[in-house]
């Protein structure tokens, strides 16, 4: 009865991982549906490793089996002395020949495509006028928040990074505070974000994230960095070229952009009195900065799909974080910063940084 009982509560854990583990796939998040150059050179390696295991475990366990089965006394006897191997030179050069092999079938393309996918000279090199050619995305990871700043552009945003597609994005990649990591599973491995030195690396995006379940791809930080490190979430929309331009036109024309504290709208005046010390609603002439207590650039904010990087993007969930924010990430740096606001002010200051768009 007992053992009856235990084999089926193997087969219901076997069944429940099976539930959770399915949701593992999604394109938007997977490292095992490559959708960028890096990616796919990962991915094959991957492959590679997965297959020289699979093979050294099936060529051990048919020896393992071959051995059981064929000598065993019920076939050959009781008296038969198998034939002793001990000290033939065939043999070890023969087991020490083949890993050595499969170690330089894994060994070569792994040092080939680790200094490929390290190759970032493009990003110093310039034009005639002195201008940077390559796109370069400076990234600094903050508790609990990205910052993404273009350079090239000089523009400045937050949270949700936006990439042209099919061209080589280059990344500076700093921490303001602790060690963070920047992982997008599906475009390429994670990179260490450092407090004390730069990283570097590039990453290629093939498609256009529009037509994925939530219109893009999802980012994580890979590295333990405090109580809140698994809501530390971005997300990257990958468009076309032109698309890219156009955003990229459109951010520029915030420049200047500011909430007026004497404005008769008062989720505007809420938000210059409240808000404005920490964050900028333009998103171009302002230069990125890895101060401590620096909140996100909410120029954008209309357009993206999460608020705070994890929660619903409605008024009613923005709301919830103004007055609690502490109690969604504990640990961040924005929690009794502002002071008390009225239900009203919350409400009209929710409504006024939701209307926040460069997009719409």
């Amino acid at each position: 009865m007992m053992k009856g009982l235990k084999k089926w509560g193997l087969f219901s854990l076997l069944a429940a991982m099976m539930v959770f583990l399915s949701g593992c796939g999604e394109e938007f998040i997977s490292a095992l549906k490559p959708a960028g150059e890096v990616a796919h050179a990962q991915y094959k390696l991957l492959m590679l490793a997965i297959s020289i295991m699979t093979l050294v475990v099936v060529v051990v366990t048919v020896i393992y089996l071959i051995a059981f089965f064929k000598f065993r006394r019920s076939v050959v006897g009781e008296d038969v002395m198998p034939k002793q191997v001990e000290g033939s030179h065939t043999l070890e050069i023969i087991w020490t020949t083949i890993p050595i092999l499969l170690l330089l079938i894994l060994a070569v393309p792994t040092v080939m495509t680790t200094y490929k996918l390290g190759d970032v000279a493009a990003m110093d090199e310039v034009d005639e006028d002195g201008n940077p050619v390559a796109l370069t995305v400076n990234v600094t990871a903050k508790l609990y928040w990205w910052e993404f700043s273009y350079p090239k552009y000089d523009i400045v945003t937050s949270q949700e990074l936006v990439v042209p597609t099919g061209e080589k994005v280059y990344f500076n990649l700093m921490a303001a505070d602790v060690k963070h990591s920047f992982w997008v599973p599906a475009i390429g491995g994670k990179m260490d974000t450092n407090v004390d030195n730069l990283n570097r690396f590039y990453l290629v995006f093939d498609k256009e994230s529009e037509d994925l379940k939530d219109g893009v791809f999802y980012g994580k930080c890979a590295e333990l960095c405090g109580p809140s490190h698994a809501l530390m979430d971005f997300k990257v929309k990958s468009v076309s070229p032109e698309k890219f331009d156009k955003w990229v036109a459109a951010m520029q024309k915030t420049e200047g952009n500011k909430a007026d504290p004497e404005s008769t709208d008062l989720g505007e005046a809420t938000f210059a009195n409240s808000c404005i010390s920490c964050h900028a609603v333009s998103a171009s002439g302002a230069p990125a900065s890895i101060v401590q207590n620096q909140g996100p650039n909410l120029t954008t904010f209309g357009d993206r799909n999460r608020t705070a990087g994890f929660m619903d993007h409605t008024e009613e969930a923005l709301q919830n974080w103004i007055k609690d924010p502490e109690k969604y990430k504990p640990g961040n740096l924005m929690t009794g910063k502002y002071g008390e606001l009225s239900d009203e002010e919350v409400e009209a200051l929710a409504s006024y940084i939701m209307g926040l768009s460069v997009e719409k």
